[in-house]
């Protein structure tokens, strides 16, 4: 033990392990949870592949545990993180299940990516140590956690995860109020949106608005942020193109026809070779090696100037 508080994680799955480890690596023991014993059984094994692939030294993913019994899992630590899959009513009973076998002084977070926490939440005892930390994927990589409370989370505890997440190396940013989608998937979907009306309007197909994107403005985003943009072009040239473009932009309240009709075709992009854009197996691997490089070429630590 090292004397940092014991952090519970619910769900072993893509999201959990990564969670998992970036606690481990910062030094603190990690118990896990799941149900399904072969996700428990690979669990150490895919943190160790991942800290090969980073080529970080061994040995932080013997600090994490796993256990098929919710209550042993969560039993003193004093963070527990929800990270099972994003369904309303599974989350809730798995937090009706907190509340009861956690300790009565651990905060208990979600790791809903759309979800309010405010529904999670909704009729639970001790709702003042209830919130959300969004983590990204893969989460030993994205350092952005949104961190969420409802009206009655107690600022304490959100103030204690956010010095927690940052003690961990983790950007953690207070989302004020407990909206649908906080705020990066609001951002990245109505983006998506757009970007599926220009497919299904035929004003450009799906590898053309990648290639804008990816070739144009996508450049400057992880440097300049939308608002800082619209500050160093003004305010005013920002209000002259938003009185022309706005009205043509999609304002549809649900989501696209165009994608139910990929979906019920069949049409799930790289899970069947399909979707937008047609995929191989090959070109699909690729694609995710390139993101995961980017990614861990982003997260190095840069070298110190002289």
């Amino acid at each position: 033990m090292t004397g940092r508080p014991d952090i519970a994680i619910v769900g072993a799955g893509l999201m959990g392990h990564g969670i998992a480890q970036v606690f481990a690596l910062a030094g603190h023991t990690v118990r896990v949870y799941d149900a399904q014993r072969e996700a428990l059984d690979t669990l150490r094994q895919r943190i160790r592949a991942n800290l090969d692939t980073l080529q970080i030294e061994p040995g932080a993913e013997e600090r994490v545990s796993g256990h098929a019994d919710l209550g042993e899992a969560v039993a003193g630590a004093a963070w527990v993180i929800e990270a099972a899959p994003e369904k309303l009513d599974l989350k809730r009973r798995i937090f009706a299940d907190l509340v009861r076998l956690a300790d009565g002084t651990a905060i208990l977070a979600s790791n809903t990516s759309v979800i309010p926490i405010t529904d999670i939440a909704a009729g639970l005892d001790t709702g003042e140590r209830i919130l959300g930390t969004h983590w990204w994927n893969p989460p030993f990589l994205v350092p952005l956690v949104e961190v969420v409370g409802t009206s009655a989370t107690a600022p304490e505890h959100l103030s204690a995860t956010v010095d927690l997440l940052r003690s961990v190396g983790k950007t953690p940013v207070h989302v004020k109020r407990d909206v649908a989608g906080f705020v990066g998937n609001r951002l990245q979907h109505a983006l998506w949106r757009e970007a599926i009306a220009i497919v299904a309007e035929g004003i450009a197909d799906a590898e053309t608005v990648d290639t804008v994107v990816k070739a144009s403005f996508g450049r400057r985003l992880a440097v300049l942020g939308p608002l800082e943009n619209a500050d160093l072009v003004g305010t005013d040239l920002t209000l002259d193109i938003h009185n022309v473009v706005l009205r043509h932009l999609d304002r549809s309240p649900g989501p696209s026809p165009y994608l139910g009709e990929l979906v019920r075709g069949g049409k799930l992009g790289m899970k069947n070779g399909e979707g937008f854009r047609r995929w191989t197996p090959e070109q699909a691997a690729a694609l995710r090696a390139t993101v995961f490089g980017h990614l861990k070429q982003m997260a190095a630590p840069t070298a110190p100037s002289t």
